[in-house]
């Protein structure tokens, strides 16, 4: 397992420890090669449907670009699960981020090469190293702080800004290099990139030594492998009924429907299985209830990523063919609309944590769950918006680029009430042995939205983006409010997980203890 044991003093900058600001750069920096490719990934597929001038793409058709975008995006983060159960059983998180890290590197370098089975490998190195790093570095996060520290979510903020900065620079560098040396050297930057965050890691080590080792404990007789809990579910006749419908509903997709999604419903019938035997192994109903507001707290995270992730797909190629993007003579390059997101997240993200913070403190509501809530309302709110925009291009030909601007305002502030808040939120309830599985399944969810994203982007050449516009905005209000109508009964099940944060003194402050939730 990988046990989070904290040093008796820890060395701090800005009033947290050092080592966050490693995770910082190191995640800056994978974040720049991840975003840097994901906003070329689309216009380099429809670069010839398009007609464009950056050099020679895969001439795709926009609901080709769409449907791999979709499980190229989706398969990043369900990687994650794997990614997080290597973590907890054989390597420890910190091994597991360098050995990520590692491989990111190699995939963002068989990307430079213009053959097309270099695309796809490099598609599938980067998920591999995506995979072990992305769960990982954020639990390492969580393991930085003592329980109870309300300095936690403020912590995964200033996370959070790293990840975006990354984003920033990426999306506002990365167009540029396309547009004067090509597709492939947009590429090579992702990787020169993921070089740095790795020099960086390795650099930090000193300031993480007792963090996401992996420490297997002998002497815990509670301690199950994954293997053991897949055997003990034929001796769980509940469990084994609800694997089993779940396993036939799979095969029956393989044969309706296309055969990768087959292999996805068997996956994520695998994972259930895990899940339901965690459950069932969880040692007091304590735990298990906190186990299953996490669980539905993921169809939260499913349903925002599912709208956000539009910003990658459909909103780029609007961006790039429907909107005018003229400023004062100078045409701006689709992809550095991608930093908006990341810039507002900048100069948001300790403002809005901050409130949230202060909010807690003086009794109102703040718990984790209505921040998640309120978020998909707000970024449901934002495609207001783009329906606005849709409008003004069916009347005029062209439509304005403060709608994208106004969009993605809403979509960010939006994101800060559920991204950083919801990896903060796994910490604090996962049980500490199954942690790097949680994030991962975190991730995994992540993923899910990122492949309904794509599915309901590919929906715009039947429906029309007014409609998918339209559609995204009464569906994520009307889930978000459903939310807050059980919030009470959802918060009961926590067990006052979040009612004991508070401001820490200096020697409560100090040092890591092992967190046992």
């Amino acid at each position: 397992m990988t046990n989070t044991v904290k040093a008796a003093h820890q060395k701090e900058l800005f009033g947290h420890p050092v080592g966050l600001y490693i995770l910082f750069f190191t995640e800056m920096w994978e974040r720049f090669s991840y975003y840097g490719m994901r906003a070329l990934l689309v216009l380099y597929m429809t670069t010839e449907t398009i007609g464009d001038e950056r050099g020679a793409g895969l001439g795709w058709t926009s609901k080709e670009a769409l449907a791999l975008y979709g499980w190229y995006t989706m398969l990043v983060y369900v990687a994650s699960i794997p990614g997080g159960m290597i973590a907890d059983k054989i390597l420890g998180q910190k091994k597991s981020v360098l050995l990520g890290a590692i491989i990111l590197c190699l995939g963002h370098g068989v990307l430079v090469l213009t053959d097309t089975w270099a695309f796809y490998t490099g598609l599938g190195l980067v998920i591999l190293g995506v995979g072990l790093l992305k769960p990982n570095i954020s639990t390492m996060v969580g393991g930085l702080y003592k329980e109870g520290d309300i300095r936690r979510d403020k912590g995964f903020s200033i996370f959070y800004i790293g990840i975006n900065l990354g984003s920033l620079l990426a999306t506002m560098i990365i167009g540029g290099v396309v547009a004067n040396w090509g597709w492939h050297a947009g590429f090579g930057l992702a990787g020169i990139a993921m070089v740095f965050g790795l020099l960086n890691y390795v650099y930090g080590q000193k300031f993480l030594k007792e963090v996401g080792n992996y420490v297997p404990n002998k002497i815990d007789e509670n301690e199950v492998s994954y293997g053991k809990l897949y055997a003990k579910l034929f001796s769980s006749p509940k469990q084994l009924v609800i694997v089993a419908i779940l396993l036939i509903a799979s095969i029956y997709g393989w044969y309706t429907l296309d055969w990768g999604f087959g292999l996805l419903f068997i996956f994520l019938t695998a994972i259930t299985a895990l899940l339901v035997m965690i459950y069932k192994d969880l040692d007091s109903q304590v735990f298990k209830d906190r186990f299953l507001v996490l669980l539905l707290s993921f169809i939260m995270v499913i349903i925002f990523w599912g709208a956000f992730e539009q910003a990658g797909g459909l909103m780029n190629l609007y961006t790039e063919t429907n909107t005018d993007r003229n400023l004062f003579g100078w045409e701006i390059p689709t992809v550095m609309f991608q930093s908006l997101n990341a810039g507002f997240i900048i100069l948001f993200a300790t403002l809005i944590a901050s409130i949230w913070a202060k909010r807690k403190l003086k009794g109102k509501e703040a718990s984790s769950l209505f921040k998640m809530a309120l978020g998909i309302i707000i970024m449901g709110f934002g495609f207001l918006f783009m329906v606005f925009a849709a409008i003004e291009f069916e009347k005029s030909g062209s439509s304005s680029m403060i709608w994208l601007v106004l969009a993605y305002l809403f979509h960010t502030i939006g994101e800060l009430c559920i991204s950083p808040v919801a990896l903060s939120f796994i910490t604090k309830l996962a049980p500490v042995k199954y942690a790097s599985l949680m994030m991962g399944v975190y991730f995994a969810a992540t993923g899910l939205g990122n492949k309904v994203a794509g599915i309901v982007g590919e929906s715009a050449s039947e429906y029309g983006e007014l409609t998918i516009f339209s559609g995204i905005v009464i569906f994520t209000v009307i889930f978000g409010l459903l939310f807050i109508m059980i919030l009470k009964p959802l918060k009961r099940l926590t067990h006052g997980a979040e009612e004991k944060e508070r401001v820490l003194k200096n020697d409560e402050a100090e040092g890591f203890e092992l967190v046992e939730n």
